[in-house]
């Protein structure tokens, strides 16, 4: 077990509640501010043992401040942090881009305090799968903080030093566990309206389920780029009769033109395939 420190939470929503009771459980004390937070953030607080404290006390008694918070506010209570002089270390684990990441970072640090940028994946600590905290800062500062869940139930990670790396690795797994449950959603109403939905279940189960895990598919999309457009459109046609938002439809559309139009074999390698994905970054034809 690492040496006792005083942690500051901002703030323990569901999240931020487990997470700080794992913290805790190592024998840390974790402060948080009470002020004008909902019953349940009490009862949450007080499930994890985290000490009441107003925010003045939580800035200037922390070594170490987590900001576990909804990302509209993550920069607003950064900024907040920074103008109270905090020369701590500041772990900014929010899914935020990397570029507020390097804003918040560059304002904290100019305040005196030592920032690493971090994501949380999966779900509260306390199941499985388990829950992993990615870190990218400098090694010490990312290693007193990997102290603070070390022999948890939660995992921690240093991805490298570089600021925005773990806000970037939230980014791109959000993009496409957000996109990919709510497009699940949109088949699952537009199934139901058509009494499809066993059939469809039943071929679901017959996909395979590691397509974010595998690179190796992407340069397919090329050869089939030119007719899923079309199909897309179809897509969003019927989506619109069911009154279903065509959305993600249109946008999967707009993605397979840019390899529609590219002039590249299907054989390709997965990096000269998402090469074209990037509107300025795309070789000359």
């Amino acid at each position: 077990m690492s040496v006792p420190v005083t942690v500051g939470l901002l703030h323990p929503g569901r999240m931020g509640a487990a997470i700080a009771a794992q913290v805790t459980s190592n024998g840390h004390t974790v402060l948080w501010c009470p002020d004008g937070r909902s019953e349940a953030t009490h009862r949450r607080a007080t499930d994890a043992r985290l000490r009441p404290v107003v925010l003045g006390e939580l800035i200037a008694d922390s070594e170490i401040i987590l900001s576990i918070c909804p990302p509209a506010v993550a920069e607003e209570i950064a900024v907040h942090v920074a103008d109270a002089g905090y020369s701590g270390i500041y772990v900014d684990a929010n899914a935020i881009s990397p570029a507020r990441m390097q804003r918040i970072a560059t304002r904290l640090v100019e305040a005196g305090a030592a920032v690493v940028d971090g994501c949380i994946v999966g779900p509260p600590p306390g199941g499985r799968p388990s829950t992993r905290l990615y870190l990218a800062g400098a090694e010490t500062a990312s290693r007193r903080v990997a102290d603070l869940i070390a022999w948890t139930s939660a995992e921690a990670v240093h991805l490298g030093e570089r600021t925005g790396q773990a806000s970037a690795l939230k980014m791109a797994f959000a993009s496409y566990q957000r996109a990919s449950r709510a497009a699940a959603a949109v088949a699952h109403a537009l199934a139901d309206d058509h009494d499809v939905i066993d059939t469809l279940l039943h071929e679901a189960r017959r996909m395979p389920s590691d397509i974010l895990a595998d690179r190796n598919y992407l340069p397919s999309l090329v050869g089939r780029a030119w007719r899923w457009v079309p199909e897309m459109h179809e897509v969003a046609d019927t989506l619109r009769e069911q009154h279903l938002p065509a959305d993600l439809a249109l946008a999967t559309a707009e993605i397979l033109q840019r390899w529609a139009d590219a002039t590249i074999d299907e054989a390709t390698d997965p990096a000269t395939v998402l090469l074209h994905l990037h509107e300025h970054r795309r070789p000359a034809p």
